[in-house]
């Protein structure tokens, strides 16, 4: 038997659904491509390797998201300092391979990706990973003033977050050829 959602959780649902949408096709693809990459989800060389340079991207990003087992056993359950350096430490060397990939852009898409490869439990924790990664000098001066500009007061400043999961995971859609279509 399924399981029914609540009207909430489909209200919720529906907001992550059109955010995703509000992103660029890049930053649409690089997010399916990474939650398949990360959630192991699907073969992400056969689904996303359109050349010899994405495979290489994807074998990268595979390396690098072999750590997300371990950031996600080491997310603090408060904001002990004893736990922040064995969890920020990784959480911010993957953020920072995402980031430079040019991707996402913003924020709110990094936040977007990291809660459902994650979990809800990391939300606390994302603004300043995103931070830190967004400030190191391995990145191109004018894509750190972009990425440090995209975060807002609010996100930074904030002095609580949601603990529900997220319930809206995009994945890869096949195109329909609609004049295959019978009318």
């Amino acid at each position: 038997m399924g399981s029914k959602m609540k009207p909430a959780e489909g209200a919720m649902a529906l907001a992550e659904m059109k955010e995703f949408a509000g992103f660029s096709a890049a930053t649409q693809r690089y997010v399916r491509r990474s939650l398949d990459v990360g959630l192991d989800r699907q073969d992400a060389m056969a689904r996303w390797s359109r050349d010899v340079v994405e495979a290489a991207g994807i074998r990268a990003q595979t390396r690098v998201y072999d750590r997300l087992p371990e950031v996600r056993a080491l997310v603090p359950d408060d904001s002990g300092l004893e736990a922040v350096e064995p969890f920020m430490a990784p959480l911010v060397s993957v953020s920072a391979f995402d980031l430079a990939q040019g991707r996402l852009t913003t924020f709110a898409a990094y936040r977007f990706l990291y809660e459902r490869l994650i979990g809800a439990d990391v939300r606390p924790w994302l603004p300043a990973a995103f931070c830190a990664a967004a400030a190191l000098p391995t990145l191109h001066p004018e894509l750190r003033r972009r990425l440090l500009q995209s975060i807002s007061e609010a996100a930074a400043t904030a002095s609580g977050w949601s603990n529900r999961q997220p319930r809206f995971y995009p994945a890869w859609v096949e195109k329909v050829d609609t004049a295959a279509l019978p009318n």
